[in-house]
């Protein structure tokens, strides 16, 4: 925090896009409407039929609801920048933005595992899926999610703030980000690198080693099943999981674990716009078209709406 008090820099410009302003405000507001529209109407069909009232889709509401916060953290403000023609930001509204991105998005990549520990519990374990995936015990995997997004938020936004900048205060990006404010500091920023490999090196890793542990079993279980049929149903499932999985980590990869240096900034923005705007707004429609259950839902839900 005694960084905090030798900035000279009170605000910071978010370079963003520079081209095409109006254009991509129309791209970028159309994908914002999609986003919040599919994964809204997701939220809400799962909360409003009870044959959805299981784990699976317990899971699946909030991660609908953490796609809506993530891009809404980052799309807000872009909006009004590209509208305005300049993106201004305050220090400490940078310092938020960042804070409530980073909780989201560690969150996300927490709840993306946990959601994988639910099909290898509900296909390796059935006899016991009831007592081990109760109410109880995915309401604390939730909040445990969410705790641990919140105190690695919470670890980096401290280890920003211990950071001075005495300008430029130029961000090449759409939205406060680490490594595009490293590079803009005028302290020493092993210590935030350090920090961010750590971490990020750590839930990464733990995540992804829960996920591909889970579903190496539910491969065995599934190749024991004898009927093509039978494996197909077993595992039907999963795919569209597996897809938001690939699509998360492949860009939030990219996007976190490559050297810091200025040549990288304008791929760091194309991998953000995956992480940010790809990604939330095309996970429900993954759900909704590879899931069969959320398919017929769907449809009886709309039936009834236009009768």
């Amino acid at each position: 925090m005694a960084g905090r008090n030798h900035s000279s820099v009170t605000e910071f410009v978010l370079l963003g896009f520079t081209n095409l302003q109006e254009l991509l405000f129309v791209i970028f507001l159309l994908n914002y409407i999609t986003t919040l529209g599919g994964n809204l109407g997701m939220i809400v069909l799962i909360r409003t039929n009870s044959q959805l009232h299981v784990p699976m889709y317990f899971f699946l509401s909030h991660l609908s609801f953490l796609d809506i916060c993530c891009s809404s953290s980052t799309m807000l403000k872009l909006l009004s920048g590209l509208l305005a023609g300049r993106n201004i930001i305050s220090f400490n509204g940078c310092m938020t933005q960042f804070f409530f991105f980073a909780v989201f998005g560690t969150t996300e990549a927490i709840l993306l595992a946990v959601m994988a520990y639910d099909r290898y519990v509900a296909i390796c374990e059935p006899l016991h899926y009831s007592a081990a995936m109760s109410h109880g015990v995915c309401v604390q995997l939730v909040v445990g999610s969410y705790a641990a997004g919140s105190l690695n938020a919470l670890v980096h936004t401290i280890a920003l703030l211990r950071l001075s900048f005495c300008g430029p205060n130029l961000v090449n990006h759409f939205y406060c980000e680490i490594p595009p404010l490293l590079l803009l500091s005028c302290s020493d920023t092993w210590l935030n690198k350090m920090v961010m490999a750590v971490c990020v090196g750590f839930i990464t890793t733990t995540s992804v080693l829960a996920i591909i542990v889970s579903y190496t079993c539910i491969l065995l279980t599934t190749w024991s099943i004898g009927s093509a049929e039978g494996r197909h149903k077993a595992f039907s499932t999963c795919t569209s999981h597996l897809m938001a999985v690939a699509l998360f980590y492949g860009s939030a990869a990219f996007l976190y674990l490559h050297p810091f240096s200025r040549h990288t900034e304008d791929q760091g923005k194309i991998a953000s716009i995956f992480y940010t705007m790809v990604t939330p707004m095309l996970n429900p429609f993954i759900y909704t078209l590879r899931n069969k259950e959320v398919r017929s839902t769907l449809r009886r839900a709309m039936n009834k709406l236009l009768s």
